[in-house]
Order: structure tokens, then sequence, then C-alpha cells
């Protein structure tokens, strides 16, 4: 316990009176504390009792103590608020000691008193549903709102939907949905329809090997394929020479792989065939704003065969309605796209590298890529095992590649979620 005398001299007197003020430092019993009233004052008279919880020493602490009195109509109680209003503070009281002269400074601890009507203790508040709510809502947005909340309030009143109305038409409308989807396609049936409306070669996915999986003539047609002359190609000495033949010039993909197949002792008919046929298609894209003018057209594609042209003309072109003339639209391109990556993947033995056509396309990977999977490609990086069976460096194994794998597997339809 702390002390400290104070000298004090009364005016006019001299005498002086030495006054002791003491601060405890340790409470020996519960008392005394200060009480806040913040709206209703209790009578002068009314008692209050405290009540303590004991420490952990089992000795009663007034800092964990709850005030309450009580009226004949009213109760109060020591609110949570208490707490809140002690934090940072400490309220001290003094208490003089006549007989010693010695004033000792307590901790009074502050309890703000929260008051209970007696009459409505026992009442519960009354329940109110969703819809009085927003009943109550509206008519304070329609009392008090702005021009914009009105506004929102009449049109969600409008589009409400009366449920005891739709009762009565309930069972006619489950039975006019289950007459109407009885005649839609199962999802076998739905997946089926959706196979066959791809904008790719015909296909069979029943095909155990990727050989089997696009048949070359399903893609290029056995007339127009015997029509592809090649045997000058086989005469020219440089590669430099072979890419100026060719319907298109400015594929690198075409020409690395003209390069690499004129680097064997014997090269190979067929595929010099196929990449001849892929330099027309990428010529006949190119020319795609001539594609109405057959003359024109064949001129700026002297070294095609007439019959190729007349084929991809049949083939990846459409007639509009108003002029009657030849058009590739969006569709047939894609179209003429697939049909060409399905020969690009038959030379790449089913693995080829995407970026490279992209740059031939002028397209980007991500455009690319897409069209690659609708033949049943995935994207991925080339295993050990892979490497080893094209022939490829291990530095090939960080560039993806569309491998064609069986069995198929095309991109399923993404199903759009409904917002909730």
């Amino acid at each position: 316990m702390a002390s400290s005398t104070l000298k004090k001299r009364k005016r006019g007197l001299g005498e002086s009176e030495d006054v002791a003020i003491q601060i405890s430092g340790q409470q020996e019993k519960i008392g005394p504390v200060l009480a806040s009233f913040p709206a209703l004052q209790p009578p002068k008279s009314t008692s209050f009792r405290l009540y303590t919880k004991k420490d952990q020493s089992g000795v009663p602490s007034s800092n964990d103590a709850t005030l309450v009195g009580e009226t004949d109509t009213v109760e109060f109680v020591s609110s949570p608020e208490s707490e809140q209003a002690a934090a940072g503070c400490s309220y001290l009281v003094g208490v003089y000691n006549k007989r010693t002269k010695t004033t000792v400074l307590r901790s009074a601890p502050l309890h703000i008193l929260a008051r209970n009507v007696k009459a409505l203790k026992n009442l519960k508040p009354m329940e109110v549903s969703v819809d009085e709510r927003i009943k109550l809502r509206n008519t304070l947005g329609e009392t008090f709102g702005t021009k914009k909340a009105k506004a929102a309030i009449r049109a969600h009143e409008r589009n409400r939907v009366d449920i005891d109305a739709m009762r009565g038409v309930a069972s006619h409308l489950q039975e006019d949905i289950q007459e109407n989807t009885e005649s839609l396609p199962t999802q076998e049936e739905a997946k089926a329809a959706a196979d066959s409306s791809r904008l790719i070669p015909p296909y069979n996915a029943d095909a155990q090997r990727p050989d089997d999986v696009y048949k070359l003539h399903d893609i290029i047609p056995e007339a127009e394929f015997n029509a592809v002359q090649i045997n000058n190609l086989k005469g020219m000495s440089s590669n430099n020479e072979r890419v100026t033949a060719l319907p298109y010039t400015r594929s690198n993909w075409v020409n690395q792989h003209m390069s690499l197949l004129f680097s064997t002792p014997k090269p190979n008919k067929i595929e010099l065939k196929i990449l001849f046929y892929i330099s027309i298609m990428l010529a006949f894209r190119a020319a795609s704003r001539v594609v109405s003018d057959k003359q024109v057209l064949q001129e700026r594609l002297k070294v095609v065969p007439s019959i190729v042209l007349d084929g991809l003309l049949s083939r990846f072109t459409e007639s509009s309605r108003d002029t009657n003339q030849a058009k590739i639209t969006p569709a047939m391109e894609t179209m003429l796209l697939a049909h060409m990556f399905a020969l690009c993947l038959r030379v790449d033995d089913y693995a080829t590298d995407t970026t490279l056509i992209a740059r031939d396309l002028s397209m980007s990977a991500a455009k690319v890529n897409p069209l690659f999977k609708s033949l049943g490609c995935k994207i991925e990086t080339l295993t050990a095992q892979e490497l080893k069976r094209l022939g490829l460096p291990d530095s090939a194994a960080t560039t993806k590649r569309a491998l064609l794998k069986v069995p198929l597997d095309f991109p399923k339809p993404r199903v759009k979620r409904t917002r909730r």
C-alpha cells in the first residue's frame, strides 16, 4: 500500500493540518462501484446488489461483476457496454476515515445499466413474414425513395408471379411439358447428331490405330489425288527450286517437310503428293476473294489441275442467295482448315507442331488448337517414348503438339449454367 502526506494550511489561522492520502493497491473487499444510467434515472430509494464471480484464487473480483436493481415497474442490469466504456481507463473513489484522518483511493469499476420494463418482459416479438417485410420495405421506398428506387419497386411488382393463380394451371403445364419432351433426343442421339455435324472429314469412330481414323481418299478424292503431278519436283536439284514450283511458297511447314522428304534417298511419293495438295489448299485459302470467278482463280493457280480446283470449289464454298456467287464462308473455311490439318497429322505421324502452322496461317495458336481438338487431338507435350518413335531430339519435349489418339474423344459441348 503506497501512501503520501500533504500539508494544508488554513487561511487566517496559524494552524496546520496533516492530511494522509493512501492509494489502495489491493481490494480486501468488494466495493465501491460507479453506475451510469444513460436513459432512465431510478429513484434514489432504489436498492442495488452486486453479484460477483470468484477468480482462480477464490477471491471475488469486482471487475467481473453484475450490478442489479429494480423498482416496481423497471429492472436495471449491467449491460455489455460496461466493459467497452472501461477499456483504457480506470475510476477511483476516495474514502475518508475521520478517525485516522486518512483518505483511501480505491478502484471503482463503471457499470452502465440497461433497463427492462417488467410488463413487457414476457411478451414475444411478433413474427413478420417475408411478404410482409417486402411490403413494408416497398411502402418506405414509395414514400421516401428516389425516382430510380420507385421505378425498381414498380417493375418488381409487375414481374411478380402470383403463386395462388398458378396452382390451377400447374397440372396442365406439367402435362404439356411431358408431351413436348417426349420428342426430344436422348443424350446418345444428341451426341451422335453433334458428331455428324462436325466440320471435319469422315472418320472411323471405332478405329484401333490413328492411321485408320481418317482415310486419305475421304480427304482427297482419288481422282484429284491422281491428277496431282509431282514428277517435275523429283527432277529439281535444290529445295529452293522445288519451293518455287509449289502453288503456295510462303509456308514454312510445307517447305521444311519438303526439305526433309528429299533428304532421304527415295522420297515417299504419297507424302510428296499430300504436301503438294496441302500447298494447293493454302493457295486456295489465300485466293478466297476471287473464288467467285473461276477463270481468274485458275489463272492465279496455274499449277493446280482443273479437276482439283473444281473439287475445292464444290466442297469448300457456298453460293449466296442474292448473287449466286461462290464464297468461302467462315464455316467453309473451318472445314477447309480441318481437312488440311488432317493431312498435316498424316504427314507428321499424328503429332503436329501447331505453332508452326499457326504462323503460316497468320493465326494464333489459341485459334488453331481448337480445330485440331475438333479432329480428336489432344494438345500435349511429347513423352520420351513418343520422341523416340518420331525420331525427334529431347529439346522437342518442350513444344506442345497436337496428338491424335484412339479411341477418339471429341470435345464435349459447353453447357451454359444459369445464374441464380
